[in-house]
């Protein structure tokens, strides 16, 4: 695995954001820097974006998206090493529970911990989210995760 930093997205990240979301076929409507969305970017030595991440916080509920690696980089450990950032930043908030949608990364998200769930259990504020509202199709399937 080359060398990578993880950090909070700044907002000359985005541009390059956007561009790995839209390569793996992500939504990037509401990707911006003043969004709900608060980014977490790896960043390779060379100053490439290698991966991204994003939360979302809905008082005790927190909606994790936007989970993208650079295909040459999959099962390397930077995926997992993203969403643990982001489960760290939900715990550190008081987050019980984390949710997602997804319609590709059932398998990756289960062996993480996550389990599919009906979307009617989490939270009116998460089932309103742009991403359970009208972003993500309602095939998409619903996984959520307790934090310790």
């Amino acid at each position: 695995m080359i060398g990578y930093t993880i950090r909070s997205a700044q907002p000359g990240d985005y541009a390059a954001i956007c561009a790995l979301l839209a390569r793996e076929g992500l939504p990037i409507d509401d990707v911006h820097d003043d969004a709900p969305a608060r980014f977490h970017v790896a960043f390779g030595d060379d100053g490439v974006l290698l991966g991204c991440v994003a939360i979302e916080r809905y008082g005790p509920e927190a909606l994790l998206r936007s989970l993208a690696v650079l295909p040459e980089l999959r099962r390397g450990g930077l995926g997992a090493a993203l969403v643990a950032t982001i489960e760290r930043q939900a715990a550190a908030c008081q987050a019980e529970r984390v949710f997602l949608l997804t319609t590709t990364a059932r398998a990756y998200f289960e062996a993480r911990g996550y389990r599919a769930v009906d979307r009617s259990e989490a939270s009116s504020a998460v089932r309103a989210s742009t991403q359970f509202a009208s972003i993500c199709p309602q095939s998409a399937v619903c996984m959520m995760k307790r934090l310790e």
